[in-house]
């Protein structure tokens, strides 16, 4: 005889207290942290109990009684489903002491190391429209919403193009508006999608591996440059040269519009070929003055105005002279090695992604650089002592690695090589506290600066300077 799940318990009348990692807010019940979503501290909620723990729960808001004073209406239709900007109804002043409480929090109780005084974080000018890429995806399997259903509607079409749904590996919320990138993007994608149904071509169905449309991306310069990527599942060249040259002729300020055939199983494209079926297979963005080549690969900050600030403050915590020797780890495409080089002697790039160190060198010349070099590897194959010894021992370390933080071997490297200073920027604040732990061995935290990137999430990034210990 099958045993039966016991039913979980639903909790009434909780007061939200807190909000937590990933966005989550925290009520708690006789000493039990209870997870939830979409509500913010000062909501009383029902919860129905999804799962429990020896140490916490989750829960699931089935009603709310009161509405908290901080709350906000939230401005997006999809907001509570497609699974992103899950702070919306948080006010910005509130989401920016959240996140200033978070690097805090981080750095304490897992760095444990001395800090000073924590500046205030740097918020983002624009909270909305403001990032540079997005990607969406087709599916033939749509997602309706409560809503959908109780409304009692047929609905013929279950073709989308959007987002994800959080752990539906092939469902797809279509998205109809979005307010992270400018309005182009919604115009493209909306484009994109009713080309594609009226021409009835199949949206891609990831369980049984067929269909033409699978994925696009659009990334949109500040210098207003646009590329469109739009990736297919087969070569199929009528169709491919039918939906391209509609699109093309439709937006003719498109930049670089570029398409790929990706017949795996997974929709990754840094191993794929991308082809050029109009105008150039690159866009620029600019920054003070510099340009930067960005392709179809390339890592960029995804808030072009923000970035500026960010790479202002680490140039500034470097406090470079002319006569320093600076290695930039996880160069990318070269952005902070040239943001900093007018104001270095040399400066060292290290990237695991050969593409992008390519378009690090071409940003280089383009800028008429001529005191920067860059290398493509593993950082921690390509960081080693012997390589210190061939070009020399830096003078100051710029690092941004990936949410991962550093590899061991990457940080016992930097303690071999003391540089004097270490300028370690990060997106993730918790692999950065457990970096500056170990750095702890040789060097001190000066100053910390969290900066907002990326308004209406949790997200945070966080700039530390790091000087050596005197002996």
């Amino acid at each position: 005889m099958a045993r039966k799940n016991k039913q979980l318990p639903v909790i009434e009348n909780i007061e939200i207290t807190d909000v937590a990692a990933e966005g989550k807010a925290i009520a708690k019940k006789d000493n039990m942290v209870i997870f939830t979503q979409y509500v913010v501290p000062g909501d009383v909620v029902d919860l129905q109990i999804t799962r429990k723990k020896n140490s916490y729960m989750e829960g699931r808001v089935v009603k709310i009684h009161k509405y908290s004073d901080k709350r906000c209406e939230a401005i997006c239709k999809h907001y509570g489903v497609c699974g992103g900007c899950k702070w919306q109804i948080l006010p910005y002043e509130e989401q920016l002491r959240h996140k200033q409480d978070q690097i805090i929090n981080n750095l304490t109780r897992i760095g444990k190391v001395e800090l000073p005084e924590i500046m205030p974080i740097l918020g983002s000018e624009k909270t909305l429209y403001y990032r540079n890429k997005l990607e969406f995806t087709f599916s033939n399997k749509k997602w309706l919403t409560e809503e959908a259903i109780q409304s009692g509607e047929k609905f013929d079409n279950m073709n989308a193009l959007g987002f994800h749904i959080p752990g539906m590996f092939d469902k797809v919320l279509d998205i109809e508006e979005c307010f992270l990138q400018e309005n182009i993007s919604n115009e493209i994608r909306n484009e994109i999608r009713d080309f594609a149904l009226q021409n009835e071509m199949p949206f891609y169905d990831i369980r049984n591996r067929e269909g033409l449309l699978r994925n696009i991306i659009i990334r949109t310069a500040s210098t207003g440059e646009i590329m469109l990527i739009v990736v297919f599942f087969k070569d199929e060249q009528e169709s491919r040269e039918k939906l391209l040259g509609h699109i093309a002729e439709k937006f003719p300020q498109i930049t670089a519009l570029l398409y790929i055939i990706n017949e795996k199983c997974n929709d990754t494209i840094t191993d794929q070929e991308t082809i050029v079926f109009k105008g150039r297979d690159y866009i620029f963005e600019e920054m003070e003055g510099l340009k930067f080549k960005i392709g179809s690969k390339s890592f960029y900050q995804t808030n072009s105005k923000q970035a500026y600030e960010l790479y202002k403050i680490a140039r500034n915590f470097a406090g470079l002279t002319g006569n320093e020797l600076v290695y930039d780890l996880y160069t990318g495409t070269g952005t902070i090695a040239c943001f900093v080089s007018k104001m270095a002697k040399k400066v060292i790039g290290i990237e695991y992604v050969p593409e992008a160190i390519e378009d690090a060198k071409i940003n280089a010349e383009t800028n008429n650089i001529d005191n920067t070099l860059f290398y493509a590897g593993d950082m921690k194959d390509i960081l080693t002592y012997d390589f210190i010894q061939q070009h020399g021992r830096p003078d100051t370390i710029i690092t941004d690695p990936p949410r991962d933080g550093m590899h061991p071997d990457v940080v016992e490297t930097i303690l071999r090589a003391e540089p004097k200073k270490i300028v370690y920027v990060s997106c993730n604040p918790a692999t950065q506290a457990r970096d500056l732990n170990l750095l702890d061995k040789k060097y001190k935290v000066e100053a910390v600066q969290p900066v907002d990137m990326f308004p209406h999430t949790q997200h945070v990034e966080n700039v530390v300077l790091l000087i050596k210990k005197e002996q």
